[in-house]
């Protein structure tokens, strides 16, 4: 395991599983996927500055109101205490937002919380890069 990621390895292991299956199910428009994976309680915020519940988030997509050409999400750095979870890293995407084409490029801190034993994304924040 990374020196960069701290916690069970297990558990760090099962986080960026999540994380992997999210970023697949946005790029699918998967909502039974997106709706597994994300807790009732997500606050999702987007590099606009717009924050999303999940209702409002799920909906979006399954409108089109955003459509994911392309995501990479390297990580740099897991934290797992508890049932809580960090994922600090990047999120790159070629988006289209309302029909038009976006291609963002931010830091991304992502908050996992574990509830009957798997891993729900509780929380996302997008940063944008420095000038």
């Amino acid at each position: 395991m990374d020196a960069d990621h701290a916690g069970d390895p297990e558990d760090v292991r099962a986080v960026l599983a999540a994380e992997d299956r999210r970023y697949a199910a946005m790029l699918d428009a998967d909502l039974p996927a997106l709706d597994a994976l994300c807790a009732a309680e997500l606050s999702y915020a987007h590099s606009s500055g717009a924050r999303d519940t999940k209702e409002q988030y799920l909906a979006k997509v399954r409108s089109g109101h955003y459509v994911y050409r392309r995501v990479d999400h390297p990580v740099e750095r897991v934290a797992v205490v508890g049932d809580s979870a960090l994922v600090v890293g990047r999120m790159t995407a070629d988006v289209d937002v309302a029909g038009e084409p976006r291609t963002i490029d931010n830091l991304a801190l992502a908050v996992w919380t574990r509830a009957s034993g798997r891993w729900q994304l509780l929380a996302y924040a997008p940063t944008p890069l420095p000038a």
